[in-house]
């Protein structure tokens, strides 16, 4: 449905797993996380928006994980949450603005923050707001 603030969309909450952290998993994205949650996606959160940013992806490295993707994280400085999506196995080095994603990172921060509307930015070079 498009409203005057753009579209509006309603997707399925995806349940995570907590999982162990991948073994060199700062190999493949240049940070370590802080804990590795799982479902169809590996999302990994991490302690900060800039960890977030300064991620340098090596996509053959991730390709051999054993998920769709890879979901990185962390708390947001201007919004609530912040991530990127990578999905190399598929295809998709990364992918711009993700709403499948969102259907395991939304349940997790509105857990973890106490509140029902959040606000996210995904921080692919093009980049996407979501409410």
């Amino acid at each position: 449905m498009k409203t005057p603030r753009g579209l509006t969309m309603d997707f399925p909450a995806a349940p995570l797993t907590a999982v162990a952290i991948p073994e060199h998993i700062e190999q493949g994205l240049g940070q370590t996380p802080m804990a590795a949650f799982a479902a169809t996606d590996l999302m990994l959160v991490f302690a900060s928006e800039q960890q977030i940013i300064d991620l340098a992806p090596d996509f053959r490295w991730l390709a051999q994980l054993s998920y769709r993707g890879i979901i990185a994280t962390a708390p947001g400085t201007a919004c609530d949450f912040v991530s990127r999506f990578f999905a190399p196995a598929c295809g998709i080095d990364e992918d711009p603005v993700t709403g499948s994603a969102h259907c395991a990172l939304t349940p997790y921060w509105a857990a973890k923050l106490g509140k029902q509307l959040l606000s996210a930015r995904q921080l692919s070079r093009r980049g996407g707001a979501l409410l």
